[in-house]
């Protein structure tokens, strides 16, 4: 991903709201099974790492990414962007 694309998607974040939180018990199977849902119908998720959770928000991004191949966008505090492009219908042009 070049850098114009990861702006052109920062861009389109900084209006949505967050998606899914990650809690105390960090992540979890199922939270992971529910990202990968949620990409189903998005490609652009934001995700918050609530106060309680000890994990690094950045290793919390690189672990989901992993998972779900999708890419990391931006960390910035406590907020994580995801972009995951839809392989038949792609909604996000870069």
């Amino acid at each position: 991903m070049t850098s114009k694309q990861r702006a052109y998607l920062k861009s389109l974040a900084s209006n949505l709201n967050p998606v899914f939180q990650v809690g105390k018990a960090s992540l979890t199977p199922e939270f992971t099974q529910a990202v990968e849902e949620a990409f189903n119908t998005r490609e652009l998720i934001k995700i918050a790492v609530l106060k309680n959770c000890a994990d690094d928000p950045n290793e919390i991004a690189q672990i989901i990414a992993e998972r779900t191949h999708s890419q990391v966008v931006q960390v910035i505090g406590k907020k994580i962007v995801l972009y995951k492009p839809d392989k038949k219908n792609p909604k996000i042009i870069l």
